[in-house]
């Protein structure tokens, strides 16, 4: 291995391993918070929705639109300022959270929001004929049905994730974006590069591997 890596520092490299990792489950809950809320406002609001309103439906679908289509390394650095008032620096792997978490927030809205529209419309009159609260809709049909689906996008997002970590990195977010950029490239050590390059390939495969596990074993079908 030392004659395949000669300039990679192994301690170095498990570290920011432990801070992709770290980075990307924090962001991840975040998210799938955030997502899940989102994605539940558009559904609920939209036109013949549980709670039909055009001006909330009209404001979060356009909130959710601008902050999709911005690209991760610009919103970084629009969120630098926000990032330094919030925890005093824009540097290292909790400094680039809330980029993380508002960067894939609203594309997991958008997953959500698509998986609660494939939940069967006779399901939920049933369950109103039958008197339920609006809350036990959501949390007994609209996100029970969905299940396999939400794991699924939720699956998709931190793979998504696990790239924004290393586009982070290239301003001091740590992990292995920041190693191979800062150790690797600006040194011309291209071997760190490689290292990172196999270890963010593993990492993608690991979350895949449990999405994909977690929903062949809720989804009934």
């Amino acid at each position: 291995m030392t004659n395949l890596f000669p300039n990679v520092d192994w301690f170095d490299l498990v570290e920011a391993t432990g801070e992709t990792f770290y980075m990307t489950l924090i962001a991840l809950m975040g998210t799938l918070i955030l997502g899940i809320m989102l994605g539940l406002l558009l559904y609920l609001t939209s036109p013949g929705g549980i709670w039909e309103n055009h001006v909330i439906h009209f404001i979060v679908a356009a909130l959710v639109n601008i902050f999709r289509a911005i690209p991760f390394i610009v919103l970084i650095l629009l969120l630098i300022p926000f990032t330094t008032f919030l925890l005093g620096t824009f540097r290292g792997p909790n400094a680039a959270l809330p980029a993380l978490i508002i960067g894939s927030a609203p594309f997991y809205g958008r997953l959500v929001e698509i998986a609660l529209r494939e939940v069967d419309k006779g399901v939920v009159e049933a369950a109103q004929s039958m008197g339920a609260k609006t809350s036990t809709v959501i949390w007994k049909v609209l996100l029970k049905e969905s299940m396999p689906a939400l794991v699924s996008g939720l699956t998709v997002t931190a793979i998504a994730l696990i790239g924004y970590t290393a586009v982070a990195g290239v301003i001091g977010a740590g992990g292995l974006g920041d190693y191979a950029y800062f150790y690797g490239f600006t040194r011309h050590d291209f071997d760190i590069v490689f290292a990172c390059t196999i270890l963010i390939i593993l990492i993608v495969f690991i979350f895949q591997f449990i999405g994909d596990f977690i929903t062949s074993k809720i989804d009934k079908r």
